[in-house]
Protein backbone atom coordinates (compact mmCIF):
# COMPACT_ATOMS: atom_id res chain seq x y z
CA UNK A 1 0.00 0.00 0.00
CA UNK A 2 1.29 3.44 -0.86
CA UNK A 3 2.05 5.23 2.49
CA UNK A 4 0.59 8.41 1.49
CA UNK A 5 -2.67 6.57 2.04
CA UNK A 6 -1.98 7.55 5.25
CA UNK A 7 -1.99 10.98 4.54
CA UNK A 8 -6.01 11.84 6.00
CA UNK A 9 -6.68 13.54 9.22
CA UNK A 10 -8.85 10.38 10.26
CA UNK A 11 -5.63 8.38 10.24
CA UNK A 12 -3.30 11.06 11.64
CA UNK A 13 -6.19 11.53 14.86
CA UNK A 14 -6.40 8.28 15.47
CA UNK A 15 -2.36 7.47 15.65
CA UNK A 16 -2.62 10.27 18.45
CA UNK A 17 -4.05 8.23 20.14
CA UNK A 18 -2.12 4.91 19.56
CA UNK A 19 -0.71 3.36 22.45
CA UNK A 20 2.32 5.30 23.43
CA UNK A 21 4.62 1.97 23.62
CA UNK A 22 7.45 4.22 22.14
CA UNK A 23 8.05 4.97 26.21
CA UNK A 24 9.11 1.78 26.73
CA UNK A 25 11.16 1.73 23.87
CA UNK A 26 13.14 4.78 24.65
CA UNK A 27 13.61 3.41 27.92
CA UNK A 28 15.66 0.05 26.22
CA UNK A 29 17.92 2.16 24.72
CA UNK A 30 19.25 3.76 27.55
CA UNK A 31 19.60 -0.03 28.48
CA UNK A 32 20.95 -1.57 25.28
CA UNK A 33 23.20 1.42 24.57
CA UNK A 34 24.50 1.68 28.50
CA UNK A 35 23.45 5.18 29.33
CA UNK A 36 22.14 6.04 32.41
CA UNK A 37 18.63 7.50 33.43
CA UNK A 38 19.31 10.98 33.02
CA UNK A 39 21.55 10.54 29.90
CA UNK A 40 20.06 13.85 27.11
CA UNK A 41 21.29 13.99 23.82
CA UNK A 42 21.30 17.26 22.08
CA UNK A 43 19.54 17.20 18.64
CA UNK A 44 17.17 14.83 18.02
CA UNK A 45 15.91 13.92 14.16
CA UNK A 46 12.74 11.76 14.04
CA UNK A 47 11.78 10.86 10.13
CA UNK A 48 8.13 9.35 9.96
CA UNK A 49 6.98 10.68 13.01
CA UNK A 50 3.52 10.27 12.10
CA UNK A 51 1.47 11.56 14.91
CA UNK A 52 4.07 12.52 17.07
CA UNK A 53 4.05 9.73 19.82
CA UNK A 54 7.71 8.38 18.74
CA UNK A 55 8.93 12.26 18.56
CA UNK A 56 7.31 13.03 21.95
CA UNK A 57 9.07 9.58 23.55
CA UNK A 58 12.48 11.19 21.85
CA UNK A 59 11.95 14.15 23.54
CA UNK A 60 12.85 12.19 26.91
CA UNK A 61 16.24 11.76 26.08
CA UNK A 62 16.76 14.57 23.85
CA UNK A 63 17.02 18.73 24.52
CA UNK A 64 15.61 19.48 20.78
CA UNK A 65 13.75 16.93 18.74
CA UNK A 66 12.92 17.77 14.89
CA UNK A 67 9.84 15.71 13.46
CA UNK A 68 9.08 15.20 10.16
CA UNK A 69 6.77 12.86 7.88
CA UNK A 70 5.55 12.57 3.76
CA UNK A 71 1.98 13.36 5.10
CA UNK A 72 0.84 16.92 5.61
CA UNK A 73 -2.10 15.87 7.84
CA UNK A 74 0.21 14.24 10.05
CA UNK A 75 2.72 17.17 10.62
CA UNK A 76 -0.51 18.90 11.20
CA UNK A 77 -1.50 17.43 14.12
CA UNK A 78 1.88 17.40 15.71
CA UNK A 79 2.18 21.11 15.57
CA UNK A 80 -1.75 21.08 17.04
CA UNK A 81 -0.40 19.16 19.71
CA UNK A 82 3.38 19.89 19.85
CA UNK A 83 3.91 23.45 18.37
CA UNK A 84 3.59 25.64 21.82
CA UNK A 85 6.64 24.00 22.84
CA UNK A 86 9.92 25.36 21.84
CA UNK A 87 11.79 21.82 21.95
CA UNK A 88 9.71 20.84 19.35
CA UNK A 89 9.74 21.40 14.93
CA UNK A 90 8.30 19.84 12.83
CA UNK A 91 7.84 19.93 8.59
CA UNK A 92 7.03 17.83 5.93
CA UNK A 93 9.79 15.80 3.97
CA UNK A 94 10.60 12.22 3.01
CA UNK A 95 12.73 10.35 5.65
CA UNK A 96 15.17 10.58 2.39
CA UNK A 97 15.09 13.98 2.05
CA UNK A 98 16.08 15.21 5.63
CA UNK A 99 17.25 19.29 5.25
CA UNK A 100 20.72 19.39 6.76
CA UNK A 101 20.38 21.30 10.20
CA UNK A 102 22.70 24.28 11.35
CA UNK A 103 23.46 21.65 14.32
CA UNK A 104 23.98 18.54 13.18
CA UNK A 105 21.77 15.73 14.84
CA UNK A 106 23.45 13.43 17.81
CA UNK A 107 20.34 10.75 17.22
CA UNK A 108 18.04 9.71 14.61
CA UNK A 109 15.29 7.58 15.56
CA UNK A 110 12.97 6.17 12.63
CA UNK A 111 9.53 4.41 14.21
CA UNK A 112 8.13 2.12 11.81
CA UNK A 113 8.81 3.82 8.42
CA UNK A 114 12.01 1.99 7.59
CA UNK A 115 9.50 -0.12 5.25
CA UNK A 116 8.73 2.47 3.39
CA UNK A 117 12.33 4.21 2.63
CA UNK A 118 14.59 3.99 -0.12
CA UNK A 119 17.33 2.19 1.78
CA UNK A 120 20.37 3.70 0.38
CA UNK A 121 19.01 7.56 -0.45
CA UNK A 122 17.75 7.04 3.45
CA UNK A 123 21.47 5.91 4.54
CA UNK A 124 23.24 8.82 2.20
CA UNK A 125 21.14 11.42 3.65
CA UNK A 126 21.70 10.47 7.16
CA UNK A 127 25.44 10.86 6.14
CA UNK A 128 24.85 14.37 5.81
CA UNK A 129 22.60 15.11 8.39
CA UNK A 130 24.23 12.92 11.46
CA UNK A 131 27.42 14.27 13.39
CA UNK A 132 30.07 11.56 13.73
CA UNK A 133 29.51 9.37 16.16
CA UNK A 134 25.88 9.86 16.11
CA UNK A 135 23.44 6.88 16.93
CA UNK A 136 20.26 6.23 14.04
CA UNK A 137 17.90 4.39 15.98
CA UNK A 138 15.45 2.04 13.79
CA UNK A 139 12.51 0.64 15.95
CA UNK A 140 9.16 -0.65 15.13
CA UNK A 141 6.62 -2.75 16.61
CA UNK A 142 2.95 -4.47 16.19
CA UNK A 143 0.04 -6.38 17.29
CA UNK A 144 -0.15 -9.69 17.60
CA UNK A 145 -2.09 -12.91 17.38
CA UNK A 146 -1.83 -13.09 21.27
CA UNK A 147 -3.84 -12.20 23.99
CA UNK A 148 -2.45 -13.30 27.79
CA UNK A 149 -4.82 -15.75 28.59
CA UNK A 150 -7.04 -15.64 25.63
CA UNK A 151 -6.82 -18.77 23.17
CA UNK A 152 -9.68 -17.32 21.50
CA UNK A 153 -8.33 -13.94 20.59
CA UNK A 154 -5.40 -16.19 18.47
CA UNK A 155 -7.95 -17.94 16.76
CA UNK A 156 -10.24 -14.81 16.41
CA UNK A 157 -7.24 -13.14 15.16
CA UNK A 158 -5.90 -15.75 12.89
CA UNK A 159 -9.29 -17.30 11.14
CA UNK A 160 -11.77 -13.87 10.89
CA UNK A 161 -9.52 -11.13 11.51
CA UNK A 162 -7.00 -11.50 8.78
CA UNK A 163 -9.42 -13.31 6.13
CA UNK A 164 -11.32 -9.89 6.24
CA UNK A 165 -8.08 -7.54 6.39
CA UNK A 166 -5.37 -9.39 5.11
CA UNK A 167 -1.88 -8.17 5.68
CA UNK A 168 -0.93 -5.51 2.87
CA UNK A 169 2.51 -5.99 1.37
CA UNK A 170 5.33 -4.06 2.71
CA UNK A 171 9.26 -4.74 2.64
CA UNK A 172 10.28 -6.71 5.80
CA UNK A 173 13.71 -6.94 5.51
CA UNK A 174 15.90 -7.10 8.36
CA UNK A 175 19.25 -4.75 7.84
CA UNK A 176 22.34 -6.49 8.54
CA UNK A 177 26.02 -4.85 8.38
CA UNK A 178 26.39 -5.69 4.55
CA UNK A 179 23.08 -3.44 3.97
CA UNK A 180 25.07 -0.21 5.23
CA UNK A 181 26.96 1.95 3.64
CA UNK A 182 31.00 2.56 4.51
CA UNK A 183 30.85 4.66 7.50
CA UNK A 184 28.12 3.38 9.66
CA UNK A 185 27.96 -0.04 12.01
CA UNK A 186 25.36 -2.13 13.59
CA UNK A 187 25.93 -2.10 17.00
CA UNK A 188 23.20 -4.13 17.98
CA UNK A 189 20.05 -5.67 17.04
CA UNK A 190 17.56 -6.61 19.61
CA UNK A 191 13.58 -7.99 19.66
CA UNK A 192 10.95 -7.96 22.67
CA UNK A 193 7.07 -8.83 23.43
CA UNK A 194 5.46 -5.86 25.13
CA UNK A 195 2.06 -5.96 26.78
CA UNK A 196 -0.78 -2.95 26.40
CA UNK A 197 -4.03 -3.22 28.00
CA UNK A 198 -7.23 -2.05 25.96
CA UNK A 199 -10.50 -1.92 26.73
CA UNK A 200 -13.19 -3.27 23.98
CA UNK A 201 -13.52 0.01 22.47
CA UNK A 202 -10.24 1.32 22.59
CA UNK A 203 -9.07 -1.84 21.14
CA UNK A 204 -11.10 -1.31 18.37
CA UNK A 205 -10.13 1.60 18.08
CA UNK A 206 -7.00 1.01 17.54
CA UNK A 207 -7.63 -1.71 15.41
CA UNK A 208 -9.36 0.49 12.77
CA UNK A 209 -6.09 2.56 11.85
CA UNK A 210 -4.37 -0.64 11.01
CA UNK A 211 -2.66 -1.11 7.57
CA UNK A 212 -4.97 -3.76 7.19
CA UNK A 213 -8.33 -2.38 7.46
CA UNK A 214 -7.45 0.89 6.21
CA UNK A 215 -6.24 -0.78 2.79
CA UNK A 216 -10.19 -2.42 2.66
CA UNK A 217 -11.35 0.96 3.66
CA UNK A 218 -9.77 3.12 1.02
CA UNK A 219 -10.23 0.21 -1.13
CA UNK A 220 -13.72 0.58 -1.09
CA UNK A 221 -14.04 -2.75 0.29
CA UNK A 222 -15.71 -1.72 3.70
CA UNK A 223 -16.33 1.68 5.41
CA UNK A 224 -15.26 2.04 8.92
CA UNK A 225 -18.21 2.23 10.36
CA UNK A 226 -19.14 -1.38 8.90
CA UNK A 227 -15.59 -2.83 9.91
CA UNK A 228 -16.10 -1.09 13.95
CA UNK A 229 -19.57 -2.42 13.96
CA UNK A 230 -18.21 -6.38 12.90
CA UNK A 231 -15.14 -6.21 15.52
CA UNK A 232 -17.27 -5.13 18.23
CA UNK A 233 -19.61 -7.40 17.86
CA UNK A 234 -17.19 -10.69 16.98
CA UNK A 235 -14.50 -9.23 19.67
CA UNK A 236 -17.46 -8.53 22.83
CA UNK A 237 -17.35 -12.66 24.06
CA UNK A 238 -14.16 -12.26 24.02
CA UNK A 239 -12.90 -9.31 25.93
CA UNK A 240 -15.91 -10.22 28.33
CA UNK A 241 -16.90 -6.31 29.05
CA UNK A 242 -13.51 -6.12 30.82
CA UNK A 243 -10.18 -5.29 29.78
CA UNK A 244 -7.35 -7.45 28.35
CA UNK A 245 -3.82 -7.27 27.72
CA UNK A 246 -2.63 -7.64 24.04
CA UNK A 247 0.82 -8.57 23.07
CA UNK A 248 2.95 -6.59 20.92
CA UNK A 249 6.08 -7.54 19.36
CA UNK A 250 9.18 -5.04 18.49
CA UNK A 251 12.47 -4.69 17.31
CA UNK A 252 15.42 -2.18 17.57
CA UNK A 253 18.27 -1.61 15.31
CA UNK A 254 21.47 0.76 16.32
CA UNK A 255 23.46 1.75 14.16
CA UNK A 256 26.47 4.20 14.94
CA UNK A 257 28.25 6.33 12.29
CA UNK A 258 31.77 5.89 12.75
Amino acid sequence: MDNRSFDSKRIALGYAKRPWLHKSVIEQLLRDCNLDETYKFKNGLDVGCGAGLSTKALRLICNKVTGTDIADSMVEVCKELYGEDQAYTFYVAKAEETLVPDIRYDIVTAAGCINWVDEKKFMSNMNEVLEDNGLIFIYDFGITDKMSGSEAYTIWYQNEYLKRFPKPFRKENKWTQADLPDGFTMEKQTEYDMEYEFELGSFVDFMLIQSNVNAQIEGGNTSADEAREWMKTSLAPIFEQGKKNLIFHGYSWYIKKN
